[in-house]
């Protein structure tokens, strides 16, 4: 009976089109494309709440997101993920934009146990930042490598809900300058109807204090070199096919310090090939 459930929630993921602890079968080709606004008004204080930015100033970045993963056999996925972005920043006495390919991530995800209580993966993912210009006024990205380290549970949440639980926690050891991040994530979703999904994220990062506070970009308030954040990830999803389907996203920032406060509105298609 055990098997059966895991059998049963392993298709129900599947048909969410959702990765997470779940690696990808053997020549199997999950994709993402999203298309992002993030806006903020408001930066988070190093001593907690918030403020306005100065002279009346904004921050928006418009951007195209690609995530892929690739299944070189069952237990090991090939993940990448890139951004085309346009980002302005203005005030009452300045406006400054720039466009351009941001960093590039390309790891692996091994999944380590797959039985009737869940699924366990590692998963290993390198940051390259050498698709822009790091002395931009108003920066792309902080133009150093980082390395990170996951640790991904998923597990079915039947019967009490129709539904899963993912859970992540990593390391990010940062080269140069910025401090090292211990992320975390937790994740449920589920089916409302045979074609209507959805799923709510808390994603975290936690500065580890170990950077140089001397070092940041005045241009980008999205790059300090350390920070805390928070993000309440909301999304609906619409099965347009069996393999393909659209979604809908809301992304506010709910707490941090020394970093952006803002909100990212996202629309995606999603699809397993």
């Amino acid at each position: 009976m055990r098997r059966v459930i895991f059998i049963i929630v392993a298709l129900f993921v599947s048909g969410n089109l959702f990765a997470g602890a779940w690696s990808m079968e053997k020549n199997k080709l999950y994709t993402r494309l999203g298309f992002n606004y993030y806006y903020s008004d408001k930066e988070f204080l190093s001593g907690g709440g918030s403020e306005d930015y100065k002279f009346d100033g904004d921050f928006q970045d418009y951007n195209m997101s690609l995530y892929a993963e690739y299944g070189i056999t069952d237990k090991l996925t090939a993940i990448t993920s890139l951004y085309y972005k346009d980002i302005k920043k203005e005030d009452d006495y300045t406006k400054m934009d720039n466009n351009g390919i941001g960093d590039i991530d390309l790891g692996v995800k091994y999944n380590i146990f797959k039985g009737e209580k869940g699924v366990f993966s590692l998963q290993g993912v390198l940051k390259i930042p050498e698709a822009y210009d790091k002395d931009d006024t108003l920066a792309l990205g902080n133009g150093q490598y980082d390395f990170e380290l996951r640790a991904l549970f998923g597990t079915s949440l039947w019967p009490i809900i129709p539904g899963y639980a993912n859970f992540e926690m990593g390391y990010r050891w940062r080269a140069e300058a910025p401090a090292d991040e211990l992320r975390y994530l937790i994740e449920i979703g589920g089916d409302f109807t045979k074609k209507l999904y959805g799923r709510v994220k808390l994603d975290g990062i936690l500065g580890m204090g170990n950077g140089d506070k001397e070092f940041d970009f005045s241009g980008n308030p999205t790059l300090s070199s350390e920070y805390d954040l928070g993000k309440l990830d909301i999304t609906i999803g619409y099965k347009v096919y069996k393999n393909i389907a659209v979604e809908f996203e809301y992304t506010p920032e709910i707490y941090g310090k020394d970093t952006s406060l803002g909100a990212t509105y996202t629309f995606a298609i999603s699809a397993i090939w």
